[in-house]
C-alpha cells in the first residue's frame, strides 16, 4: 500500500520538477554526459547516481552550510555528504591543520602527536580508553569485528534488522517472514549464505536478543544504538541497557557503531544515555572530510586483544592498513574534535534541528499526510508512517521510493539538498534559522502541491 495513494498526480508533479531541473543544470548534463565515457554510469561512485533528476549536479565549490554547482546555482545542503560533512565543509580550524600538515608530509606509517590527542579526546568523551585509527568506519567496524572473533573463539556476530554498518560482509543480512537470517535484497556478489556469519535480530526486542546470545556462538554485536540508515528507528526505554546486561551475561562483546549516533553530542548515545560498551566505532564525521575512521576499545578488552597478539604477525593479520593513521588525517581528526565539532557546537546544531522537526511535523499535521518526524541530537528524518517506527522492517515497509524522489526534486529545484537515500536533514555548526525557514518553504510548497 502506497503512502500517497494518488499515483497518477505523483508522476505528473514529478515530470513537471524533471523538466525544471533539466532546465536549470545545462553545464551539470554537459559534465554527466562526458563523465558517462569513462565513468560508470558518469559517476565516480556508485551511489551517486541514485539522486532524483536525471543527473548528478556537479559541485563547483563549497563553505559552511552552503555549497555552489557548476551552474552558479547555491544549495543549502543537509546531507552534508551523507554525514561526511557534519562539520560543515571545509570549516578554517581543520582546513588550517590540513594544509598545515600537507606541508609537513602526508604519511609515514609512524605516529605524529595528533594521533595521541585525538585518542585521549575520544577516550574522554567516550568512556572507552584505547583507540585505534582507520580510513573510513566499515574499516573499523572490520577490525574490531575480527578482535572479537579472535579473543573470544567464536565465529557469529548479531546485528539488528536493516542495519547498515558500512560495506561489512557480515552485516548485509535481514529476517524472513519466518524469522531466518537471510541475504540483504540486492545484496551485490554475496560471498557466502549470511546465517554462516550472522544472526540477525530485531530492534528494541530483548527477547529475541537473548535466544541469540544463548546459543554460544556469537563473539560480538554489532548495533547503532538508534538504527539511522532506514529512517531513524529509536530505542525504547531500557532495551539498550538489556542489551548490555545481556551481552555481560553471555560474554559477548556489545560493540556501538557511533558513525550516525555521534549526531547526538560530543560522546555520541554512548556518553548522553549513560551506557557501556565494549567497543565505539566512528567514521566520517570525525576529519572533516579527510577519510578518517576510529574504533575505541575498553581497558579491558584492550588487553585482551593485545594479550592474543604477537608482533611478528600484526601486519599479516587483517587489522589496520599502510594509510590508516596517516599524519593528515590525525591532523585533521584533532583539529575538527577539539576545535570545531565542540560540546558548545552541539548544543547549537541540536536547537536548530528541534526547530525542523517542529516545522516539518506542522505541517504534516496541517495538511493531515499521515506522516511523522524523529529526532536524534542534530539529525532529523520524516517517515511515510503515522506513528515513530520501532525496528527496521516497520521502517522499511513504509518506504516509498517514488514519493520520496519527489520530494528530494522538488526540495533541489529550490536550492536545497537532502541526502538520496533519506528524508534526512543533518545539521552542522554552520546552519542557521535561516536554511531551516528555507527547507520548511519547500516542504509547505510540496505539501500543497500533494495534498492541497
Amino acid at each position: 500500500m502506497h503512502s500517497y495513494p494518488d499515483r497518477e498526480k505523483l508522476t505528473r508533479l514529478f515530470a513537471e520538477e524533471v523538466a525544471e531541473f533539466v532546465a536549470k543544470h545545462p553545464a551539470s548534463e554537459a559534465l554527466h554526459q562526458k563523465a558517462s565515457g569513462p565513468l560508470m554510469a558518469g559517476v565516480p561512485m556508485s551511489w551517486m547516481a541514485k539522486w532524483p533528476g536525471p543527473h548528478p549536479i556537479f559541485v563547483q565549490s563549497a563553505k559552511g552550510s552552503r555549497f555552489i554547482d557548476v551552474d552558479g546555482i547555491e544549495y543549502v545542503d543537509f546531507c552534508l555528504g551523507d554525514t561526511g560533512a557534519m562539520v560543515g565543509h571545509s570549516p578554517e580550524e581543520s582546513v588550517k591543520a590540513i594544509t598545515e600538515q600537507l606541508n609537513k608530509g602526508i604519511t609515514f606509517m609512524l605516529p605524529t602527536e595528533d594521533a595521541a590527542i585525538a585518542a585521549k579526546t575520544l577516550a574522554d568523551r567516550f568512556g572507552v580508553e584505547k583507540w585505534q585509527f582507520t580510513l573510513t568506519a566499515t574499516d573499523a567496524n572490520r577490525h574490531i569485528l575480527r578482535y572479537a572473533r579472535h579473543v573470544t573463539g567464536r565465529s557469529k556476530v548479531i546485528v539488528h534488522d536493516y542495519c547498515y554498518h558500512g560495506t561489512v560482509d557480515e552485516t548485509f543480512a535481514v529476517l524472513d517472514e519466518n524469522g531466518n537470517t537471510i541475504s540483504r535484497e540486492n545484496n551485490i556478489g554475496a560471498q557466502v549464505d549470511p546465517s554462516v556469519t550472522t544472526i540477525v535480530v530485531p530492534f528494541n526486542d530483548l527477547a529475541a536478543a537473548e535466544k541469540a546470545l544463548a546459543t554460544g556462538e556469537v563473539a560480538a554485536m554489532l548495533i547503532e544504538p538508534a538504527m539511522t540508515n532506514i529512517g531513524i528507528v529509536l530505542p525504547e526505554s531500557g532495551y539498550l541497557e538489556g542489551l548490555r546486561e545481556l551481552c555481560t551475561k553471555y560474554d559477548v562483546i556489545l560493540i556501538h557503531d557511533e558513525t550516525h549516533t555521534l549526531s547526538e553530542g560530543p560522546g555520541g548515545m554512548t556518553a548522553r544515555r549513560k551506557l557501556h560498551p565494549d567497543a565505539v566505532v566512528l567514521g566520517k564525521t570525525i576529519g572533516a572530510g579527510i577519510p578518517a575512521g576510529a574504533f575505541g576499545m575498553t581497558e579491558a578488552l584492550s588487553a585482551r586483544v593485545q594479550k592474543s597478539l604477537h608482533l611478528e604477525h600484526i601486519d599479516v593479520g587483517g587489522v589496520g592498513g599502510t594509510l590508516a593513521g596517516n599524519a593528515l588525517s590525525m591532523a585533521a581528526i584533532r583539529a575538527t574534535l577539539t576545535k570545531v565539532l565542540t560540546p558548545e557546537a552541539f548544543i547549537a546544531m541540536e536547537e536548530l534541528c528541534t526547530i525542523w522537526t517542529r516545522d516539518v511535523q506542522k505541517l504534516i499535521d496541517r495538511y493531515q499526510a499521515g506522516w511523522q518526524v524523529s529526532q536524534l541530537g542534530c539529525r532529523a528524518e520524516y517517515s511515510f508512517r503515522s506513528t515513530a517506527p520501532r525496528n527496521g522492517r516497520e521502517a522499511a515497509d513504509a518506504d516509498d521510493f517514488e514519493l520520496q524522489q519527489y520530494l528530494h526534486l522538488h526540495a533541489l529545484n529550490r536550492g536545497i539538498l537532502m541526502t538520496p537515500f533519506h528524508n534526512m536533514a543533518l545539521m552542522s555548526p554552520a546552519h542557521t534559522e535561516a536554511d531551516v525557514k528555507r527547507h520548511t518553504e519547500h516542504f509547505e510548497q510540496a505539501l500543497n502541491s500533494l495534498f492541497g
